[in-house]
């Protein structure tokens, strides 16, 4: 099946979710080039699903969004239906992000997107209980998109910082599993 990457996605008004912008999307993207066939991606926050509609799009295997606003929920699972072929599983959890991040501990992820809303105290709890987990595949990697002025990316015991890309008020994080 061919993915049509022109379609018109479903998303939802007002400000509710603050959708990753094209700009920091397609570095993600170009950092995770090559290696998203054959993945599983879970996309902590979801917001409108973009993140896992554009790694679906790219072929990953598996996909599971987590996003706590029943809508945004639908409008994902509309999305990722439309876009999904017979080779390729998604999976929509309606649910806090710490709360269904437990239930999830039996998966193994090779990448893991976690946009919060900004001035959440997310980062932290969620970062811990990842490197705490097995959730994160050996050489998977953990991209955190966050606003340098409200959160400051540090190590976290077992995540390492591997990178860090910056794009106007917007910085990615990348973490990767360490052994310490």
């Amino acid at each position: 099946m061919k993915i049509d990457r022109n379609q018109k996605l479903k998303t939802l008004s007002g400000q509710m979710i603050r959708p990753t912008s094209s700009k920091v999307k397609e570095a993600l993207f170009n950092i995770w080039q090559g290696k998203i066939t054959g993945s599983c991606l879970l996309d902590l926050c979801a917001g409108n699903g973009t993140i896992g509609y554009e790694a679906l799009c790219r072929g990953a295997t598996l996909v599971v969004g987590i996003e706590k606003y029943g809508k945004a929920c639908a409008i994902i699972n509309t999305n990722w239906l439309k876009l999904s072929n017979s080779e390729q599983d998604f999976k929509v959890i309606k649910g806090d992000a710490l709360k269904s991040l437990n239930n999830l501990k039996e998966q193994q992820f090779n990448f893991i997107y976690f946009d919060p809303p900004y001035r959440s105290n997310l980062y932290q709890p969620v970062l811990e209980l990842i490197a705490r987990t097995n959730i994160l595949a050996k050489d998977g990697e953990v991209a955190v998109e966050h606003d340098p002025r409200l959160w400051k990316a540090k190590e976290i015991k077992r995540l390492k910082i591997i990178k860090e890309k910056h794009y106007g008020n917007t910085n990615l994080t990348f973490y990767q599993s360490s052994l310490d």
